[in-house]
Order: C-alpha cells, then sequence, then structure tokens
C-alpha cells in the first residue's frame, strides 16, 4: 500500500561534490594538485584521457548553478575548498585573496538564495608541493593543514552553516598505499597507516583550532561506511567480517568521532609490525578533538568469507591477509559502477551510529548511482528520463525514514551529485547528478530526477509503497 512519507522539520535537501571535480581550474591562480600532476605523467590512467582542468566550470558559473540549485529543491549543499586555490605557492605561505573573494562570493550567494553551506576543507586534492613532502606521511603537512583549516575558518566562517575536516578519509589510505587509485599508487600498508594515523590528528587539531574560534557553527567528518556482512554465521566468516570492520569502518569513525582506536586494530597492527609512530601528546588531542556532526557517505555493503587459499608469506601485507570478498548470488548491482544496491545496508548504518557512537547527529552526506550513456534515455527536448535515479533514492531514503522512526538523529540527504562532475580517473564515464552537463558547450539541463528531488523537497517527503520494506 502506498501512503506518504514525510521527514523531520527542516530536514536537509542537497546534494554534494568536490573543488577538484567541478570548479576547473579558474583564474584566480591555484597550486597543482596530485590529479594534475598524475595527469601530466600518466594521462594513459584516466579515463578518455580527460582531465580536471575544466570539469563543471563552477568557478565561472556558480550564480547560474545556484540557480539550479533551488530549482532542484536544495536547502543546503556540500561543496569543498580547494586548498591548492587558497594558498597556490603549493599550501603554505600567504592566503590567496583572489580565492578568498570567490569562496565569499560563491557562499554569500548560497546563503542569500536560501542555501545552507555544508564546507569541507579536504576531498583527495593534496598540492603536489606538499604531497612532494610526503603527504599525509608528513608532520610538516599536517602543520600546514591546520594553517589552511584555520585560514578558511577566519575568512569565510561567518558564512559557512556546517564545517568538515575530510571527506572520506579512507579513500587516499586505500588508493595511495594499497590499491593504486590515487596518486603516488603504492603498495606498503605500514605508511599508509602513518598516513592514517596524521590525518586522524590533522581532523582533531584542526578542530582544537576551531573551538578555540568560537563560530557559530559545527564541525564533523565525512566518512564513507559500508556495513560488513558475514557470508555465514560460520566462526571463520564472522572473525573475518570483524577484522574487515576493524580495518575499513572503525579504523577513522572511532577516532574522529569517540577519539580512541579500536582494540582489534591495534591488535592486527602490532602483531604484524604495521604500527604508525606518534607522540603520547597526540593520542590526547585525539580524544579530546572529536566530530561534532558525522557525514555518513553509503553507497554499497561490504560481503566477505574466510580466506580459503593461503597467504603468500615473501608477499606485501594487504587486508585481504585475513578474507575474501563474498559475491553473494542473487545480488543486484550497478552494472555501470560494479557496486551492490543494497538499501537496507543505510538503515543499518544509521542504527550502528545510534547504539555505538552516542545517537551523534548524523546526515546522510552521499548516496548516489552513477549510469554511462545516460544520452540513451534523453527524450526529444534533450531531458535524461532518468526514472531508475528516482527509484533508487526512493528506496534508500525510505530506509533512511524508517532509522529516523525508531530513533536514529539524522539530520539530511545529500546526493552525489548535483551536476554531472568530473570523477577521479573514470571522469565523465558514469553520471551521478541531478542535472546533466554537455561536455561540448557547458549547458546545463535538469533530468527528471531533479524535477523529483524538488517536488520531494517542497514536500518534504514523498507517495511509496512502504511493504518494500524488509
Amino acid at each position: 500500500m502506498e501512503e506518504m512519507i514525510t521527514f523531520p522539520k527542516d530536514f536537509w535537501w542537497g546534494s554534494a561534490w568536490s573543488a577538484e571535480q567541478a570548479e576547473g581550474r579558474g583564474n584566480t591562480g591555484k597550486a597543482e594538485t596530485v590529479w594534475e600532476h598524475w595527469f601530466k605523467e600518466e594521462p594513459n590512467r584516466f579515463y578518455n584521457r580527460i582531465d580536471s582542468s575544466v570539469t563543471t566550470d563552477h568557478i565561472n558559473h556558480y550564480k547560474e548553478d545556484i540557480q539550479l540549485m533551488k530549482e532542484t529543491g536544495h536547502n543546503s549543499f556540500r561543496l569543498s575548498i580547494s586548498w591548492a586555490r587558497m594558498f597556490p605557492d603549493g599550501g603554505t605561505g600567504k592566503v590567496n585573496p583572489k580565492a578568498v573573494e570567490f569562496y565569499r562570493n560563491l557562499l554569500t550567494e548560497m546563503n542569500k538564495n536560501g542555501i545552507k553551506p555544508f564546507v569541507n576543507l579536504y576531498h583527495f586534492d593534496m598540492p603536489f608541493a606538499l604531497q612532494e613532502k610526503g603527504g599525509w606521511e608528513s608532520r610538516e603537512v599536517v602543520d600546514a593543514y591546520v594553517n589552511y583549516a584555520t585560514t578558511c575558518f577566519k575568512e569565510l566562517g561567518d558564512l559557512v552553516y556546517h564545517w568538515f575536516t575530510f571527506n572520506e578519509p579512507l579513500g587516499p589510505i586505500l588508493g595511495s598505499y594499497l590499491e593504486g587509485f590515487h596518486y603516488p599508487a603504492l603498495v606498503d600498508f605500514k605508511r599508509g597507516a602513518q598516513a592514517a594515523f596524521y590525518t586522524i590528528l590533522a581532523h582533531a587539531l584542526a578542530i582544537q583550532s576551531f573551538k578555540e574560534l568560537q563560530l557559530n557553527s559545527k564541525i564533523g567528518v565525512i566518512l564513507n561506511l559500508s556495513p560488513t556482512y558475514p557470508r555465514s554465521q560460520q566462526p571463520a566468516d564472522i572473525k573475518a567480517a570483524e577484522i574487515v570492520d576493524a580495518l575499513y569502518t572503525r579504523s577513522f569513525l572511532d577516532p574522529m568521532v569517540k577519539g580512541t582506536f579500536p582494540e582489534k586494530l591495534v591488535e592486527i597492527l602490532k602483531e604484524y609490525d604495521q604500527m604508525p609512530i606518534y607522540e603520547a601528546a597526540d593520542l590526547t588531542v585525539i580524544e579530546q578533538n572529536t566530530a561534532q556532526i558525522l557525514g555518513l557517505n553509503y553507497y554499497e555493503p561490504r560481503r566477505v568469507k574466510a580466506r580459503l587459499t593461503a597467504i603468500n608469506p615473501e608477499g606485501p601485507f594487504l587486508p585481504e591477509w585475513f578474507y575474501e570478498n563474498y559475491d553473494m548470488p542473487g545480488k543486484r548491482m550497478n552494472i555501470y559502477r560494479g557496486w551492490e544496491i543494497y538499501e537496507k545496508g543505510i538503515y543499518d548504518l544509521c542504527i550502528d551510529i545510534r547504539d555505538n557512537y552516542g545517537n551523534i547527529e548524523a546526515f546522510i552526506s552521499e548516496n548516489g548511482m552513477g549510469v554511462a550513456d545516460e544520452e540513451r534515455f534523453m527524450n526529444d527536448k534533450g531531458q535524461v528520463i532518468d526514472d531508475y535515479r528516482i527509484d533508487y533514492i526512493k528506496d534508500h531514503l525510505a530506509y533512511v525514514h524508517k532509522a529516523i522512526s525508531e530513533g536514529c538523529n539524522i539530520k539530511g540527504y545529500h546526493l552525489w551529485t548535483f551536476i554531472d562532475c568530473w570523477s577521479w580517473i573514470n571522469a565523465y564515464k558514469n553520471r551521478y547528478g541531478l542535472v546533466s552537463l554537455n561536455l561540448e558547450n557547458q549547458k546545463r539541463t535538469i533530468k527528471k530526477s531533479g524535477e523529483f528531488y524538488k517536488e520531494m523537497s517542497r514536500n518534504n517527503g514523498f507517495v511509496y509503497d512502504t511493504h518494500r520494506l524488509v
């Protein structure tokens, strides 16, 4: 039976993207990022050899884009600040006044149009000069980040609704040190553990600085979290799932929200000689400066089973020493991205945060569906008729509503993404937006999902067959 699902008053309806994926270089002055450098080195690694120099050219279209936000029902939007734009001499030195002017104009325009700015400080876009100094393995880079964060708080703090230290900090660790999808594509778990620790320390130090400034906003972090499901209740499968959960989920969630590190993770790092270097005072800083708000990025579950084959002891230490991925029969897939579609996972994630993290104020900060060749679904007016995206949004939000009805402190939903934007390595292969982008002329056209999103925001909900919920 269909019924109206209504969300709490003042629910945050919006979407998200990042500076490197949407702004384009512009003319404000900007240091080279790791992505721009990598493209020069290995353009063959990037889909159709498309780089991030233009992307959605938001820097030149922001006023038009903000009107499109209004036309698609946004009352909030999450962007990121470009560290390389704010400090074009390589990530340190003096702040760039042209960058400050751009971001103040952008944030002022958002506020003027009733769109709350959610601002993230770091979304994978390390200035290359700082990567050359060791990136997140370097304490000097941690200090540079805190200076950058503090500068943003001072220059832009009067215009920002909520701040976030990092988006998906696990991503660069996996990509840069384990799986080869971020520059410099190493395979070295111990160096990755060091980079992870310093990322967590940078998060805490930025929060410490934020609190000293006493701004009228909150600060938190955005984490990509996937509930981990064992193949079976067989003890070896359960053990594999517990280890995977510690490595991929609790590794950032616990220290950034609770201020402590999960015991199981520490045990593994010590047993296999993978512990990072740190000072005792660092642990105090991490303990005392935790997130005030939590963004939850959810796309797919993680399904695992016990290993069936032996590990090569001469090979590099990797998380896969402890598990194998479980390819569950019958699962629904987004075939374009290779991700399982499992809506109930978003509910399980919310319940986990409610029960194990003090029911911290949280929101769904990313969720979305990338589809290739969306031109197939254009009507004769050039509009993408993406009913599949509308169904995806409704199915996930129905479970978010269920979680809220059971006491989860979820305040909003941000879709990935607003306008089709450039994706790391995959460029524009898959499209995620509520608004389509013509790469040849930068024309924006609202998709059917964008019209749906406006109606959903206006009604603060939608009609749904609740029998589809488990």
